[in-house]
């Protein structure tokens, strides 16, 4: 009987979108649980530098993702395979809109947004024992005008906790957006152009199934 397969890649992501980008592509993953909190990614600091363009952030974000997600793979012995980590950061003006602490700044985030257009940058990173590869995707996204009262229900459905700029394009936000520029996998969170170059730069991985 078969036992169970060495992954081709570890994904150090908790987010259901982002795994369902990645079978959407065909890539057969493994999910990297760590022990943080269940919001979290990795233990990453996310706290923006200081002149940090969100560009910069959202790559450096996914590439200590992916350097965390390595030394897991080391520090519990599991079977090496590439870790593949993702961050995404939404910009206005050049300010960084992180993921909201409490829904009052959610609200002020969509009213930041509302009738604007803004940026979304989503950094992808692959680590496989010393090497790192990033890729970056850019994407524009304009929002219609919003009410007030929009905003408070949106917020209250729960469906900005915890997301970058406070909204999910693939969600009820979508009623929201006026056109999109660029990549919409991006936006939801994980490029799949950018993954999927990422992937074929680091060579064909051998389909490592017990037997």
């Amino acid at each position: 009987m078969a036992g169970p397969f060495e992954p081709v890649i570890y994904l150090a992501s908790r987010s259901p979108r982002r795994r369902e980008l990645l079978a959407q592509i065909g890539v057969r993953f493994q999910p990297l649980l760590l022990r943080e909190a269940p919001h979290a990614d990795t233990d990453a600091d996310e706290t923006a530098l200081a002149g940090e363009t969100p560009a910069a952030y959202a790559t450096r974000l996914a590439r200590a993702k992916a350097d965390a997600g390595w030394t897991r793979i080391l520090q519990r012995r599991l079977p090496r395979a590439p870790v593949l980590a993702a961050d995404t950061t939404v910009a206005l003006d050049g300010r960084i809109l992180g993921k909201p602490a409490d829904r009052a700044e959610a609200e002020a985030m969509l009213a930041a947004l509302s009738g604007r257009r803004h940026e979304v940058f989503t950094a992808v990173a692959l680590r496989f024992e010393t090497r790192l590869e990033t890729a970056l995707s850019r994407s524009e996204v304009e929002f219609r005008a919003l009410s007030a009262e929009e905003i408070r229900a949106y917020v209250a459905s729960g469906e900005a906790d915890d997301k970058a700029g406070a909204y999910a394009i693939q969600g009820r936000a979508a009623r929201f957006v006026v056109e999109i520029r660029g990549s919409h996998s991006g936006i939801v969170g994980l490029p799949l152009f950018e993954t999927a170059q990422l992937l074929e730069r680091l060579g064909p991985l051998p389909d490592r199934r017990a037997r």
